[in-house]
């Protein structure tokens, strides 16, 4: 693999030297930063960005103590002097030795009923993380560094729309979702979510927040902005992590969407406080009376489920209206699970992961107080994007899950069965880190890559021949 490849390419002396810190890495480090270290969860190693310093005592400092506001945690406890320096030797004389090529996309994919044509139909974007349609030609692609891209006819626009909200471009915050309204012809509405810098803060790190608002466009220009949802500023983090968040609509018009629990994950218990929840709201920020925490003193009226850890996909049966949601655990422990009004999911009291330093979160994995998981995965895929397939083109799929991974880079296909998945096959692998997976209104399948910064197209181009 390209480990062992790196290895091969430094010479048998540097090879013998590192190889401690190779065995290391793939135990303590890889399911984060990613088999080829080119970045999962975490940044790449290999890109020559490092933010928090590039010599050898930052980088041994960071690994011992940890940037816990960025989910780096601190191994001090777990890892010797020795064991941390034969790490970093291993990561600065593999990113010595190593030119990564980005990921090739293969033109066409064969799965189990369909041969799959596969077409790039928009690259140089800025790590992107969304796509939603505004036609079955037209679509809006958001760039977590904080730009609003505009895609018609088959080409990227070059100026992004303007005016749209500031955001903190930091760690993994920035401009995430965009939604489409689903009466869009008729009133231009268009939802986003983004990290959003708690007001009158100055200087240092600032807290911030998900916050949701609506918009439209006219002339290219964002207009008409209103904020549907603000979390109450005391509870905003200086944390970079965990914002969630996905924007969905259920056949009644409501919108629903997620926030991860920001680093802080008690606080996934505490129905005072927006973090690691599914929340639903009206399309213009009103509360649903039949919430299940509207009547309860302290809690945050717009809460339908609680005790998630970190959400990032999130779609709607398009025949029953149930919301599914994918969500991060830490290493392992990413689940699949049906929301339920007013259940509690677990998050930390439960869990099928570890911390990522090795120690224990929890050793309960249920309780008959909180919701199971439908599926759990262990190790972690880094399950981001989610999306039922619809419409006529993909036949044998129509009704299925799509489920994007960053750390495995892959799209898989999960056979659904009267709320059970019976079967779940991989049908793109290796081609990017996945942020997004969504079924277009023309029933193809559009997937977003954060690297190397591209949205695919896959289209059947025939019955796979048995």
């Amino acid at each position: 693999g390209f480990i062992g490849w790196a290895l091969a390419g430094m010479g048998a002396t540097a090879a013998e030297d590192v190889s401690a810190g190779r065995d290391i890495y793939m135990r303590s480090c890889f399911n984060c930063h990613g088999a080829r270290m080119q970045g999962g969860n975490a940044k790449s190693l290999m890109d020559g960005d490092w933010e928090y310093g590039s010599s050898r005592s930052h980088i041994t400092r960071n690994i011992k103590y940890g940037l816990t506001q960025f989910g780096m945690p601190a191994y001090m406890d777990t890892l010797t002097d020795e064991e941390i320096k034969a790490l970093v030797d291993f990561i600065l004389e593999t990113e010595k030795s190593m030119d990564i090529p980005l990921p090739e996309v293969p033109p066409q994919l064969r799965t189990l009923d369909y041969i799959v044509s596969v077409d790039v139909i928009a690259e140089g974007l800025d790590t992107p993380w969304a796509i939603d349609f505004t036609a079955p030609n037209q679509a809006l692609i958001t760039e977590r560094p904080g730009a609003l891209r505009r895609w018609e006819d088959g080409r990227l626009l070059p100026e992004p729309v303007q005016n749209t909200p500031a955001v903190v471009p930091e760690g993994q915050g920035g401009l995430l979702d965009v939604a489409v309204d689903p009466e869009y012809p008729k009133n231009g509405w268009l939802y986003l979510a983004y990290s959003h810098a708690r007001p009158g803060a100055e200087g240092g790190r600032v807290p911030a927040m998900t916050r949701i608002v609506r918009g439209r466009i006219r002339d290219n220009q964002w207009v008409d902005q209103e904020v549907l949802f603000e979390a109450p500023h005391e509870s905003y983090r200086t944390t970079r992590i965990h914002y969630g968040c996905r924007i969905v609509f259920t056949p009644d018009g409501l919108l629903w969407f997620s926030i991860g629990e920001r680093g802080h994950q008690d606080d996934a218990q505490d129905l005072s406080k927006p973090n690691g929840k599914i929340h639903r709201i009206g399309r213009d920020g009103s509360i649903p009376k039949d919430n299940p925490f509207v009547n309860r003193e302290g809690a945050l009226p717009s809460i339908y489920s609680y005790g998630h850890r970190n959400p990032q996909g999130v779609a709607v049966d398009p025949v029953t209206g149930t919301v599914w949601v994918t969500e991060h655990g830490p290493m392992g422990g990413d689940e699949l699970n049906r929301i339920v009004k007013g259940a509690n999911y677990g998050w930390p009291k439960v869990t099928y992961g570890i911390n990522y330093n090795g120690t224990i979160i929890s050793d309960q994995r249920t309780g008959p107080e909180y919701t199971n998981p439908i599926v759990y995965w262990r190790p972690s895929p880094a399950l981001c994007g989610l999306d039922f397939v619809r419409g006529d083109r993909f036949p044998l799929w129509k009704g299925n899950l799509l489920n994007g991974a960053l750390k495995f880079e892959q799209v898989t296909i999960m056979d659904m069965e009267e709320e059970r998945v019976l079967h779940e096959e991989t049908i793109l692998k290796n081609a990017g880190r996945v942020r997004d997976v969504t079924c277009g209104p023309d029933g193809l399948i559009y997937v977003v890559l954060n690297q190397p910064g591209t949205v695919l197209r896959l289209s059947p181009a025939g019955r796979t021949p048995y």
